[in-house]
């Protein structure tokens, strides 16, 4: 373990890693000057999450390491948004993510200039030293520079790693993880990193937020036989274009599962595959949601173009009814999905909730309080910390 030059353990000591692949870093830290048989803290508390196991803690984290924004947004929700130490290309999802928060009042976001943590070193993590790693070590291990050894080393030097990220879209875990790895929803996940953090309150403020707005979709569902057929797509250029599946396991189709909407492909492609401009006539849908849609550097009203001008989208039903809807990121965490969920139910059912607006550029649509689906003052007081 590190000590400053008095004996006393660090900061980052304190946290401890307690359920590695070689069950690395078992003792729980202690304040003040440590010797062996020592016990922890009262003040200690302990948090679990697959696939990691049982994390304990001497106090809550202060600087967090994350690598995918999920895990950003999770840290952003519970009050810790500017205590990032990395987070993959920060600058992009900071002005992806300040498309939606100015619509939180007296919220707000600055990711700008953090570490570009896609392909972290272990050379950058000691440096960064964060009090936690808020990053699935089985997808890290999934890089040619890292195996478990390496894990359970930052675990042991730096901090504790605490994230799950292949709950994405249940991929399958590297050998080393494949003993018990646990899938969860992204709300699940997020009461573990909320224990992590000791922000229950926060947590559960928010939950209630998301519980009512889920229930809100439910109730103004149409049967599924009037419900319309879509396609989520991504494109830079309309030459190549990436088709996503809208039901699938896991969080990256959070917004989109609860609404339950046909899937136009009929299953007939594969997420992330992509899809010619006859394979979209064919499938024909009655919406189209453009992944990234809502990136400051998108030109969305272009894209709408280039579905117009060509002589095959141009027949496409969601192109003819003008209903090519933009979309925000697919890694969302728990504050991103209540917009995305509220959108994409607008876009969907004009009718049940309300219609979405045609939007070309600038932030989330600004609607008046009885066109909302959830409650942003709450929102806003949660992550605020004004319970």
């Amino acid at each position: 373990m590190h000590t400053d030059s008095d004996g006393s353990l660090t900061r980052r000591a304190l946290l401890t890693y307690g359920g590695g692949v070689a069950g690395a870093g078992l003792l729980a830290g202690c304040s003040g000057t440590v010797g062996e048989g020592t016990t922890p803290n009262v003040g200690s508390h302990s948090a679990s999450i697959s696939p990691m196991g049982e994390v304990t803690f001497q106090s809550p984290p202060e600087t967090v390491f994350t690598r995918l924004t999920h895990h950003a947004d999770m840290a952003f929700a519970l009050g810790h948004g500017d205590n990032l130490t990395g987070l993959h290309a920060p600058d992009y999802y900071d002005g992806l993510w300040n498309q939606f928060v100015p619509r939180l009042p007296d919220v707000s976001l600055d990711w700008t200039g953090f570490y570009s943590s896609w392909e972290p070193s272990k050379e950058r993590l000691y440096d960064l030293g964060s009090d936690v790693h808020l990053a699935d070590p089985a997808w890290i291990t999934k890089q040619e520079a890292w195996d478990p050894e390496d894990i359970d080393e930052i675990a042991e030097n730096v901090s504790p790693w605490f994230g799950n990220s292949l709950s994405d879209r249940h991929q399958e875990p590297p050998e080393a993880y494949a003993d018990g790895y646990d899938y969860y929803t992204l709300w699940e996940q997020f009461e573990l990193v909320a224990e992590m953090f000791q922000e229950q309150e926060r947590y559960e403020a928010l939950a209630t937020v998301h519980d009512d707005l889920l229930t809100t979709v439910e109730a103004g569902l149409p049967p599924e036989s009037e419900r319309p057929t879509a396609a989520m797509i991504a494109s830079l250029d309309m030459e190549t274009i990436y088709a996503y599946t809208l039901s699938n396991p896991g969080f990256l189709t959070a917004h989109t599962r609860p609404l339950g909407p046909r899937d136009a492909f009929e299953g007939s492609v594969e997420s992330g595959s992509t899809v010619d401009s006859e394979t979209m006539l064919e499938a024909d849908p009655d919406v189209v949601l453009f992944l990234g849609g809502f990136e400051p550097g998108t030109d969305i009203t272009q894209r709408r173009d280039l579905f117009e001008s060509d002589s095959v989208t141009s027949e496409i039903t969601a192109v003819q009814e003008n209903r090519v809807y933009p979309q925000g990121a697919r890694y969302q965490g728990p504050i991103l999905q209540l917009f995305q969920l509220e959108m994409t139910a607008k876009q969907l059912y004009p009718e049940e909730f309300g219609e979405w607006p045609t939007y070309e550029e600038g932030p989330y649509p600004e609607f008046p309080e009885d066109e909302r689906l959830f409650d942003r003052q709450r929102v806003a007081d949660a992550i605020n910390g004004a319970l």
